[in-house]
């Protein structure tokens, strides 16, 4: 990985929102809905993307 994208990476982002140790939520955008069924029945939950705290994109903010 390069210097720069280490530097724009998701866990120096303003919108990132850590969760666990290495993984966390992107808050740039509202969350999305996601319709699922299980047993017949079909759920809705709205959710934000989930991304490694090393990933990067071009929506960086830095802290």
């Amino acid at each position: 990985m390069s210097n720069t994208t280490a530097t724009k990476a998701c866990e120096n982002c303003v919108h990132w929102n850590a969760d666990a140790e290495e993984d966390g939520e992107c808050r740039r955008h509202a969350p999305q809905l996601i319709t699922f069924e299980v047993d017949d029945e079909v759920h809705v939950e709205s959710r934000f993307p989930i991304t490694d705290k090393t990933d990067w994109c071009g929506d960086f903010e830095a802290k």
